[in-house]
């Protein structure tokens, strides 16, 4: 298969052949591959609200640490049978570790999204190049406007979430997608909140099959029913935790979720619900604004 057939996978109209050995129709089946950004420029960046609060609260980022804190993070993924793929590190690009935003998976292939901040615009090119290289066929490109994998959800088998603060995801950005997405036959279903929150996916992250947490307090009650009416079950978190990204977690399939180790209010509802925790230390991360869904992009799911 030649680049340039990778490049026009989607068929305009509809009907684009779902991928076979890559892809995903759901948040929370099993995890199979996983891409990961590099950490190796990774620095806090002031135009990320979560940075600044850590800055202003005296954090410091120790480049050490958080090279330990990245590994660990890699060998949970080892451990729970997740292949992990590496884009390869790109000295101009200080948030290229937060590999969701660059691109995101649908059962029809990888789409390559479009950035909103200054010092994230090139980070499609690594991105790219991997699909490329992986012979893993390319839906298609965000052409209008913005939109960040941050924001968008394969919520369940036909039905995909996204979300919209007018900036990371902008409303050009979400028209284009949801044409796609409907063109398809797939419900597609849009949120808009305040930018301050960054992405959806810090107030919201499936866990289980019909099991999500939310963080209520920072999310309308509309939306609240509406995720309800879509048969799925709501833990809810404190809008404290969710400042510390408390919300921003990888479902791993067959009761399995991820999460940060600090996110202890998380964690123990989880374990009551019959969830089993892999916990890796990443504070350092989340606190320059992103957690560890922030850091993969699912490249395979089992089907849901």
């Amino acid at each position: 298969m030649s680049e340039h057939m990778n490049l026009g996978h989607r068929v305009a109209g509809g009907g684009t052949p779902v991928l076979e050995n890559w892809g995903m129709d759901s948040e929370y089946g099993v995890l199979r591959d996983v891409l990961i950004g590099p950490m190796d420029h990774y620095s806090w960046q002031s135009g990320n609200a979560m940075s600044r609060r850590s800055q202003r609260l005296g954090r410091h980022y120790d480049p050490q640490q958080a090279r330990i804190q990245y590994n660990e993070m890699l060998d949970a993924y080892m451990g729970a049978g997740v292949t992990t793929h590496l884009l390869p590190p790109d000295p101009t690009l200080p948030y290229q570790l937060y590999a969701r935003d660059s691109s995101v998976m649908t059962p029809w292939g990888p789409i390559i999204t479009q950035m909103y901040s200054p010092w994230r615009r090139g980070e499609w090119k690594a991105v790219l190049e991997f699909y490329l290289g992986k012979r893993i066929p390319v839906y298609d490109i965000v052409t209008a406007g913005s939109l960040e994998g941050g924001d968008f959800m394969v919520l369940k088998p036909g039905v995909i979430l996204c979300g919209s603060s007018g900036e990371r995801t902008s409303a050009e950005g979400l028209a284009q997608l949801r044409s796609w997405v409907e063109a398809e036959g797939w419900t597609f279903h849009s949120y808009h909140f305040d930018p301050y929150f960054l992405h959806l996916d810090v107030k919201l992250a499936m866990l289980s099959e019909g099991l999500a947490a939310v963080c209520g307090q920072a999310l309308e009650p509309e939306f609240l029913d509406w995720l309800r009416a879509q048969g799925i079950e709501l833990i809810d978190i404190s809008y404290r935790a969710m400042l510390e990204l408390g919300c921003n977690v990888v479902a791993l399939g067959n009761d399995r979720v991820l999460l940060p180790r600090d996110n202890t209010e998380l964690k123990d509802k989880c374990r009551a619900y019959g969830l089993a925790v892999i916990d890796p230390d990443v504070s350092l991360f989340t606190a320059g604004g992103g957690g560890v869904h922030c850091m993969c992009q699912p490249l395979r799911r089992d089907a849901a």
